[in-house]
């Protein structure tokens, strides 16, 4: 981990003044624990500034530069529900229930497992503003507070939240926001989303509809940015910076072909950037390999709280305090349903990203893509006739982008039986259902037909 010494003294000073939890263990440490904010946003990605790419979001660059970036941090399923869902319960989705959508009749096996019924017994009051995503009514979460906005994009979230922030809430607490951006329909491209000297994302092609499309994505995460900015500055002029613990991620790739819902490093790669009390400041930069299933434990282990029974992988805090350069040899992550089934399981090491798709299905999946001029571009090229190959093996040192399929490859037999056996082991381990065939949708699940073209196609009955 490497970042900046001045930026990281300055942060060590703030700790020092807000929190004695890094260091100490007396009654007033205990009285003493961190907020935690929460952000999260939609299909995002790694399609930040902090990251490298050419989308400017000047706010999460300073909390990277005053916090900790995750360089390699994953979710456990590239959909929106099931996403969220394992950050929040320590659980992967086959696990915890939510095996598909929220808005679409999924759920949690029981919503007591979400972080929130951990802090509550340890002096936390929980608040939610805007996006939560987890459940269809967001009264079964068990939220002390739910504040109502007239929506859930940056304009109407943003401003409450730093409402709330102003009036200085009791502490200790924990705020869950979540933004609509930067899911489809996309912001209006701005004169600084200039749609000539936009370049789309690594898998698709660049032509005029791309580039415009990418523009409006752009345009997306700057209103993003600019909401972030104004919490995080509330957060600093009401005094609670010092003694918060801020958690800025998403919950998966962005919303174009081959990238969202896909279990390539495009679709299950997230921004994970974290400042606060416990040694998450400094500037740095983690290299390890992380989960969003990292978090729970970590936030228990910061807080000195006992850790649920179950939790699936382990704290981040080995990383932070310079125990360990790695956590995990191995990560796994899952696709059940999206708006229509599409069952695929992933296991990454490494060297390798390992993918196999169950079920007869040949084609690709397409309701499971969202709408847009790059999905038109594709389907007018013959998207809809592709074969989608049963196992995909990719070496990520060498194709980083995971275009090269090496699971026909007897060069690499050796890797592929590797990956093969790790992703087995898992599924045993986790009890994973499509052990035992096809995953059931709850009674009254709204699903899209396979065989169609968009997910706002009318649903069709479970089948």
């Amino acid at each position: 981990m490497s970042g900046s010494g001045d930026s990281r003294r300055q942060w060590i000073r703030g700790v020092v003044a807000g929190t004695a939890l890094a260091t100490g263990h007396t009654q007033a440490a205990e009285s003493n624990r961190p907020n935690i904010l929460y952000l999260h946003s939609h299909d995002t990605g790694r399609y930040i500034q902090p990251y490298g790419f050419d989308v400017p979001t000047p706010n999460l660059q300073k909390l990277a530069a005053e916090g900790i970036l995750f360089r390699h941090a994953f979710n456990a399923a590239p959909t929106c529900s099931p996403s969220r869902a394992s950050l929040l319960t320590g659980h992967c989705p086959h696990n915890n229930g939510m095996l598909g959508l929220a808005h679409r009749g999924f759920s949690l096996k029981d919503y007591q497992q979400h972080i929130l019924h951990t802090l509550r017994p340890n002096g936390y009051r929980s608040t939610l503003i805007g996006v939560q995503h987890i459940a269809k009514d967001p009264a079964v979460i068990g939220y002390d507070e739910i504040l109502d906005t007239a929506g859930v994009h940056v304009a109407e979230v943003a401003p409450a939240a730093v409402r709330f922030l102003k009036q200085r809430p009791k502490q200790p607490f924990f705020l869950d926001i979540g933004f609509f951006e930067t899911h489809r329909e996309f912001h209006r491209p701005g004169p600084q989303e200039d749609e000539r000297f936009c370049t789309p994302p690594t898998p698709i092609p660049d032509s005029p509809a791309t580039r415009r499309d990418m523009a409006s994505f752009k345009a997306s995460a700057r209103v993003l940015d600019q909401g972030i900015g104004a919490i995080l500055d509330a957060l600093e002029s009401s005094g609670l910076a010092a003694n918060t613990l801020v958690i800025s991620t998403n919950d998966h790739g962005v919303p174009f072909p081959a990238m969202k819902c896909n279990l390539t490093v495009h679709g299950t790669g997230v921004a994970l950037i974290m400042r606060g009390p416990g040694g998450f400041g400094g500037g740095r930069v983690s290299n390890a390999m992380v989960s969003h299933l990292d978090v729970y434990p970590a936030i228990c282990e910061l807080l000195k709280l006992g850790k649920p029974a179950g939790l699936q992988r382990t704290s981040l805090l080995p990383l932070i305090e310079g125990q360990a350069q790695e956590l995990h040899e191995e990560r796994f992550v899952e696709v059940n349903y999206h708006a229509a089934y599409e069952p695929k399981r992933a296991a990454r090491t490494r060297r390798w990203n390992y993918v196999r798709r169950f079920g007869e299905r040949e084609h690709p999946v397409l309701p499971n893509c969202d709408d847009s001029p790059s999905k038109e571009l594709w389907i007018k090229n013959g998207w809809k006739n592709q074969l989608v190959p049963r196992e995909q093996l990719f070496d990520v040192t060498f194709d980083p982008n995971e275009t090269r399929n090496l699971a026909a490859d007897p060069v690499h037999a050796k890797a592929l039986t590797e990956m093969r056996g790790r992703l087995d082991a898992w599924m045993k381990r986790t009890d994973d259902p499509l052990l035992r065939g096809p995953v059931k949708p709850p009674a009254g699940a709204v699903l899209n037909d396979p065989d169609g073209i968009s997910p706002q196609e009318p649903p069709r009955p479970p089948v």
